[in-house]
């Protein structure tokens, strides 16, 4: 994790620019990085990216890429020709499809950082048996973890459930991105698995993301500060 950056990804998910800058104009890029998802991304395309890196703003380009390796190779490359600082794949694709992600990713003049989506922080055990998975969530999420980790990848994608036991089997080096982030006054949304930012980061995360209890605030900005106030202090170099 950056020292110097706070580690919140906020996630504008509108559906065009003007609403994305008319939110991130009320943020600081010192305090946060920005994730484009698939709402903004369809809409507006790499110029939603164009506009928001030229507001100073780090980029979590969150498209999720699943599908066979050659063509998650090159949206990979697409993705880190767009100068972004971190993209996503689904860990799902197996083994061949994360390691052509992660080969297409070493060469980019600027790489961005790589990260697996292992299981979505909306679905549960119910939803994960509707779909042929006998697994538990943690015992899928660290399945794919390690998948992730053995072909290449930073890190992955994983609900705040999960963040202790891949610390502990994966060890300090692999990035961890944690989405359902929900303090005790928030809406749980479609979110299943989540934790506070103060909890999620105590438990090893290194970036948290938070769309709703930020985006939609009254004021973004004072939602920030809020929940930067409850973080540790970072721990001196």
């Amino acid at each position: 994790m950056s020292a110097a950056k706070p580690p919140i990804l906020i996630a504008v998910d509108r559906p065009d620019v003007a609403g994305a800058l008319a939110l991130v104009d009320r943020l600081d890029p010192a305090l946060c990085r920005l994730k484009i998802g698939l709402e903004l991304f369809t809409a507006a395309g790499p110029a939603a990216v164009e506009a928001l890196q030229g507001r100073g703003f780090e980029v979590f380009l969150d498209l999720k890429f699943h599908d066979i390796p050659n063509t998650v190779a090159g949206a990979c490359r697409s993705a880190a020709a767009l100068g972004v600082w971190m993209i996503n794949v689904h860990a799902g694709g197996g083994p061949r499809m994360l390691a052509a992600a992660a080969e297409a990713v070493a060469s980019a003049r600027r790489r961005p950082i790589l990260v697996g989506v292992t299981v979505l922080t909306s679905m549960d055990q119910a939803e994960l048996a509707a779909v042929g998975v006998a697994a538990d969530p943690a015992a899928q999420v660290l399945r794919l973890a390690r998948c992730c980790a053995d072909a290449g990848l930073d890190g992955v994608v994983c609900s705040p459930l999960e963040i202790a036991p891949l610390r502990a089997a994966l060890g300090r080096g692999f990035t961890l991105v944690t989405p359902g982030i929900r303090g005790p006054g928030d809406a749980q949304g479609d979110q299943r698995r989540t934790l506070a930012p103060a909890a999620a980061l105590a438990a090893g995360a290194d970036y948290l993301v938070i769309g709703r209890p930020i985006t939609a605030a009254a004021d973004p900005a004072a939602a920030l500060q809020s929940i930067l106030a409850s973080l540790p202090a970072p721990a001196p170099c």
